[in-house]
């Protein structure tokens, strides 16, 4: 028997995906469009016709949208991205339709921005891919520039926005429905492990952070149905805080990981052997029960293809 939407968001209890279930498409509002953003507010007389992505944190949206997209900033050559800097979760998406590469590294090239001729350039306003050090001299040029902030809201509420400056909402209701009933589906089959879980940036860059509750990678994994946990708040005081993840010392990692289970960031089957063989972190529940997980090396930046490809490895683990 099909399950109904109300069922889902009773069985599931998250709002996000709730929020997803219930969102009704919305009419088309006409032309032009003034959008509210980051960068100020940008009037848009039509749907863009050349759009460029100065994000590649951003691009992956873009690209599910179906919005056309002529190039996009690539970042460095890394595990995370292929030989043209392109994103893995969204690269073969992006050579199918031919997006160019706009400048390598994310080293903004001003040149290379204005020779593309855009009706619209999509930026970050956080991260290494921020766009806000070249926004006013690109407006004084008027170039269209739409800035938003991938670390704050979530890759559904850009979608949104993206959908509702492009003139793809259709599109933004079609992604937004298919990640929600998918990762409802992935849930009811799942036979999850008691207890709460921790996200935990295992030595990226050399770093190590503990994900927030709300963080992105911890959305996807409440809409499958699990509890994240955050760092403990008597720590407070030792952590770089960031919007999504508390960053702490590797001395200091075993206490700042609560969880009963862990999903490592980035993570891979070679990561969480080093995990479960790291002696400072030998004491940890999760260690000493084996329920330790690669997140997969797509989940450092969250959008349609990286959550889904979250859904699907999560799901490989605890479905039988």
């Amino acid at each position: 028997m099909p399950i109904s939407r109300s069922d889902l968001c009773a069985a599931i209890g998250t709002a996000a995906l709730c929020l997803a279930l219930a969102l009704p498409a919305q009419a088309d509002e006409g032309w032009p469009r003034i959008i509210r953003h980051d960068g100020g507010e940008l009037t848009l007389d039509a749907p863009p016709e050349t759009v460029i992505s100065a994000s590649p944190g951003l691009t992956g949206t873009v690209l599910a949208l179906e919005v056309p997209l002529q190039s996009t900033a690539a970042a460095m050559v890394s595990p995370i991205a292929d030989d043209d800097g392109f994103l893995l979760q969204w690269a073969d998406v992006a050579h199918e339709r031919g997006v160019q590469v706009l400048y390598p590294r994310l080293a903004f090239d001003f040149e290379a921005v204005l020779a593309a001729d855009p009706d619209l350039v999509i930026g970050s306003s956080t991260g290494a891919d921020t766009i806000l050090p070249y926004l006013d001299d690109l407006q004084a040029m008027g170039v269209p520039v739409l800035v938003l902030d991938y670390g704050r809201n979530d890759w559904i509420e850009l979608a949104r926005t993206l959908g509702r400056a492009t003139g793809h909402e259709a599109h933004a209701e079609r992604i937004t429905q298919d990640f929600a009933d998918r990762a409802a589906e992935a849930a009811a089959k799942m036979t999850r492990p008691d207890g709460t879980v921790s996200i935990v940036n295992y030595g990226i860059g050399g770093t190590y952070a503990v994900s927030k509750p709300d963080s992105a990678q911890a959305r996807v994994l409440t809409d499958l149905g699990f509890t994240v946990t955050g760092l403990p708040d008597d720590m407070r005081g030792a952590v770089l805080d960031s919007r999504e993840f508390d960053f702490i010392s590797y001395e200091n990692l075993p206490a700042a990981i609560t969880g009963e289970t862990v999903f490592i960031l980035n993570g891979t089957p070679e990561t969480v052997r080093a995990f479960l063989a790291d002696p400072v972190l030998a004491n940890l529940p999760a260690v000493q029960t084996g329920q330790v997980y690669p997140l997969g090396q797509t989940s450092f930046r969250i959008d349609y293809y990286s959550g889904l490809d979250i859904v699907g490895t999560v799901a490989s683990y605890f479905t039988e």
